[in-house]
């Protein structure tokens, strides 16, 4: 399986719609320069940022493992189709009759196979391919940057607005090539005459558009959501522990406000239908008012991971 991570994606134009970027960047090293005067606050940024790496490795991890299951359901008799098949297609170029039927009768073989397994699978997956998108950049850019394209797309100017819409993306892609049961093996068995025939270059051209009727799906798995999940369960052993301290507590606010931050972030970018998001942050909420003031207690979080989880599961 070929895994690339896609970490600090380009976005030269989405910089572009940023106008107030040095500004703002000037006015965040300011704010740097007041927090390193305090060392509490500059203790706390701290652990919130190892939280937040903690956090960022920890859905990769679990990306990967998605993608290390969906590579478990591939099967070897349709690799072997696959491998046979493009056997077939070297064999007519040489125009070697003998060995192209041999190839082609191993196909028609291993399809069999599977077919007689589960005679209404509809597709076989021969090849798992995983990646990740991932754009750096808050809620307010991203924002501005979807008010940007709208407005280029009213002006008929969709290019423009396609090249700051396609850098907007924070998810793990996993994309999963299938032999469609339904119509491959048909397509092989109408080779066979034709090679048969003689006609070497009419059943290359068939053979070719038959592996072109290869079916990719795609599963998007939005980044945000699973870094929110990992910020909870940091913030949620935190939330059970009896004498918390004040920088404690103070870690435990941070976590909380910075899944609240990533929910956001998944909002902004689109993932999810309109509502779904808006019982996360009641949620959030409700447990911010339970460990208020030091409060702990177990169970403050179990039905937002719930839900996290089944929104999850709903958008895979």
């Amino acid at each position: 399986m070929r895994l690339k991570w896609l970490n600090g994606v380009a976005v030269a134009a989405l910089a572009l719609v940023l106008a107030g970027a040095p500004a703002l960047a000037k006015e965040e090293k300011q704010a740097q320069t007041r927090a390193a005067e305090k060392a509490p606050a500059k203790a706390e940024s701290k652990a919130l940022s190892t939280a937040k790496t903690a956090a960022r490795k920890a859905a990769k991890s679990r990306g990967q493992k998605q993608a290390q299951a969906e590579r478990a359901k591939i099967i070897e008799e349709a690799v072997q189709a696959l491998v046979q098949t493009r056997k077939a297609i070297v064999a007519l170029e040489k125009k070697d009759k003998e060995a192209t039927l041999t190839a082609l009768e191993r196909v028609i073989g291993k399809l069999e196979i599977i077919l007689a397994q589960d005679p209404n699978l509809a597709l076989a997956p021969v090849d798992v391919v995983s990646y990740a998108l991932d754009v750096h950049a808050d809620v307010a850019s991203v924002k501005k940057a979807v008010e940007q394209s709208i407005r280029l797309l009213k002006e008929g100017r969709v290019q423009d607005a396609r090249a700051i819409v396609s850098n907007l993306a924070s998810e793990l892609v996993i994309e999963i090539t299938n032999i469609p049961l339904a119509t491959y093996p048909d397509a092989i068995k109408a080779v066979v005459p034709l090679v048969q025939a003689g006609k070497f270059e009419e059943a290359r051209q068939a053979l070719i558009a038959a592996l072109n009727t290869l079916v990719i799906t795609r599963h998007i798995i939005p980044l945000p959501v699973l870094r929110a999940e990992q910020l909870l369960l940091a913030a949620e052993k935190l939330a059970e522990k009896k004498g918390r301290s004040k920088e404690e507590q103070k870690q435990l606010e941070d976590l909380l406000g910075a899944a609240r931050a990533e929910l956001q972030f998944a909002e902004v970018l689109g993932y999810g239908e309109k509502g779904d998001f808006k019982p996360f942050y009641t949620a959030i909420d409700e447990i911010e008012k339970k460990v208020a003031g030091g409060k702990h207690g177990k169970g403050f979080f179990d039905e937002l991971k719930k839900a996290l989880e089944k929104f999850r599961e709903k958008l895979f």
